[in-house]
């Protein structure tokens, strides 16, 4: 069985930045934290925690030492209440992220209400929702055009988690112009995402299984398994290799992997290995 790795996946310039950051401050002294988990990745959470980079759920829970804000950012009031408590921050918010909260924080300042298209919950997307409504604009957290609300009044500004597909951005704009508004759009897509997707896509549709890598609360992984599964009659979102089950490979030739932004080329070689020994 032939085992193709797409052309672009794992861990993305952020990711991997948020690691390196978290791996220098724990050859620190003193305690070292992270605000929520650092990545949406189970297996890293793990290894991080070994080493001391433990998880503390929110601000308070942090009383001394280091802690390090996660690539999916925080809100406005999370800086605020680390403000001159004497801790050592470390910001490995991912650029990309840092981008859209501008976005969204400059669309509000224009006196758009703002679109946040993405995930309701998500750390990531309350972020951007608290950067425009500390603006003291209404905001509204649509995932699809089926949400958009329907007593829309210009101006209306979009922007967009990083991880979204495009697809789903452009159905949400075509949703507001339907109500007679033309957009401000700020497409905050990150270009690594993108690529992923279209790298699954593509391999997706010459392969007779395939195996997505990633945290299973991952937005971009449940992405790219979204996009595999329509494009692939066997597909399979896994977190580890211990997860695969050789019966999933029956009568196959090639079997083609990819994996999430947030999952570091260790976890993609392992599944690989084991694959190419079957």
């Amino acid at each position: 069985m032939d085992v193709v790795l797409a052309e672009n996946a794992g861990a993305c310039y952020g990711v991997q930045r948020a690691l390196d950051m978290a791996h220098d401050a724990a050859e620190g002294s003193g305690p070292v934290h992270t605000l929520g988990q650092l990545i949406h990745n189970p297996g890293v959470v793990a290894e991080l925690d070994a080493v001391g980079v433990h998880v503390a759920a929110a601000p308070e829970d942090v009383a001394e030492g280091t802690v390090i804000i996660r690539s999916h950012g925080v809100t406005p009031d999370v800086y605020e209440n680390l403000d001159g408590r004497g801790l050592n921050v470390v910001d490995a918010t991912c650029p990309h992220v840092a981008r859209a909260q501008r976005a969204a924080a400059e669309l509000a300042n224009e006196g758009c209400r703002v679109i946040v298209v993405g995930e309701e919950g998500h750390p990531e997307v309350e972020g951007l929702r608290a950067y425009a409504k500390r603006e003291g604009t209404k905001v509204d957290v649509v995932p699809s055009p089926d949400a958009v609300p329907t007593d829309l009044r210009a101006p209306i500004g979009i922007v967009v988690q990083t991880t979204q597909r495009r697809e789903n951005l452009d159905a949400v704009v075509e949703a507001v112009r339907a109500q007679g508004i033309e957009p401000i759009v700020k497409r905050t897509i990150c270009s690594a995402t993108r690529l992923r997707q279209d790298a699954a896509a593509d391999l997706a549709g010459r392969v007779d299984a395939m195996v997505v890598i990633g945290g299973r609360n991952s937005s971009n992984t449940t992405r790219l398994a979204e996009i595999c599964e329509a494009a692939c009659p066997r597909a399979f979102h896994i977190e580890s290799v211990d997860e695969i089950d050789p019966s999933w490979f029956q009568g196959c030739t090639t079997v083609g992997v990819t994996a999430g932004a947030s999952t570091p080329e260790n976890q993609i070689a392992a599944v690989v290995e084991y694959l190419e020994a079957l």
